[in-house]
């Protein structure tokens, strides 16, 4: 049977009248740039974070772009992170001028490699950005020593995370400040883009409020050149309703993992994923499998019509738009090894018993 990678659909079938009735809401009280819907939403964020601010802004993208700034990240310092991830990652430091500095990562969980930071570090390091990538917290506790003893700010790039924890804190609620994406295919996905800062430190908040809208601050005054990115009421709307559920959605996730996890056990060739000690709660955005013979296994995908996905088949360091930087392709060889084995299947919520047995086979049978 075909079996879609995601299908948003079913989530939307389940909760279409609370939906409809919050967005008419927003449309009959015109209230659609920063309206109450857009600060109810902070609040549950915060809430659900353990944080005392949160900031909505139009996607993941401009959170980790808005964060670097209110860090005070300029042309010409350096941005520590991760060589394996999806691009904002990277192109948010480029953005601003900065040099992305890529570190390796573990060969288990795909996060940042605590062990390779310090090397990294130089006198133009101004921050820290691991990202806790398919859902899992990278090792935060040393991430966290090597920042405060080098003076260095950390921002997390959570966008796959919202919800997940690390020995008991929630991802975002660690570094200096926790960047959020709402993109659809999320473990808590809008109807279209958004995202969210969140931060305990009070003067962080306020720049975070100020560069979303434009730097203004009160209105027309600007005391800095900002960002047209907030986050539209529709969505926050939408996405109020929806956080309610998102423990419950995460809960089944991880069901559906360890199924998987029981399942594929013990198959030659095949690694499945690793969840650390420290990662108290894993909420699976992708369940990621490595093997060598992936393109064997994919193409029996193909054949099936079962979703799949490469997250991702290109590192940084061999990006195009990255060339100029002079990397090495010895210098990172996990994630070199990872780009080439990694792909994902089907563990969204409402995946059904019969549907992800068919994915079980098929992957069995394409290695036996």
């Amino acid at each position: 049977m075909a079996v879609p990678l995601l299908d948003l659909s079913r989530q939307y079938a389940l909760l279409k009248p609370e939906i409809e009735k919050a967005v008419f809401e927003v449309l009959d009280n015109s209230s659609f740039i920063l309206g109450p819907q857009v600060a109810k939403f902070e609040e549950q964020v915060a809430a659900l974070g353990d944080v005392k601010h949160a900031v909505g802004v139009a996607s993941g993208t401009d959170a980790l772009l808005i964060a670097l700034r209110a860090c005070g990240v300029e042309p010409g310092d350096e941005v520590i992170t991760t060589d394996f991830s999806f691009f904002a990652s990277a192109g948010v430091i480029a953005r601003l001028g900065a040099r992305p500095v890529f570190v390796d990562i573990e060969p288990d969980t795909y996060n940042i490699d605590p062990n390779l930071i310090e090397a990294a570090i130089t006198p133009k390091t101004k921050v820290i950005m691991p990202v806790h990538l398919f859902g899992q917290l990278a090792d935060m506790d040393p991430i966290m020593e090597i920042a405060r003893r080098h003076n260095l700010k950390v921002v997390e790039d959570a966008a796959q995370a919202i919800g997940a924890e690390y020995k008991g804190r929630k991802a975002g609620s660690i570094g200096d400040y926790g960047c959020f994406s709402f993109y659809p295919s999320k473990n808590l996905g809008a109807a279209g883009d958004g995202g969210m800062i969140v931060t305990n430190d009070d003067d962080g908040f306020e720049a975070c409020r100020k560069l979303r809208v434009h730097g203004e601050n009160p209105k027309y005054f600007y005391h800095l050149i900002g960002y047209n990115s907030r986050l539209d009421s529709l969505q926050a709307a939408i996405l109020a309703v929806k956080i309610p559920h998102l423990q419950k959605w995460s809960e089944k996730r991880v069901a559906h993992a360890r199924i998987y996890d029981r399942e594929l056990a013990g198959i030659k060739d095949l690694v499945t994923p690793v969840c650390k000690g420290y990662a108290t709660f894993h909420i699976y955005n992708q369940y990621t499998l490595a093997s060598p013979h992936r393109e064997k296994i994919l193409a029996a995908f193909r054949e099936k019509n079962i979703g799949h996905c490469i997250y991702y088949p290109l590192p940084f360091h061999k990006q195009k738009c990255f060339a100029d930087l002079g990397y090495k392709a010895e210098e990172f060889p996990v994630s070199n090894r990872a780009t080439e084995e990694v792909f994902s299947i089907p563990v969204f919520p409402e995946l059904r018993a019969e549907e992800q047995v068919e994915v079980i086979e098929t992957i069995k049978n394409s290695l036996a």
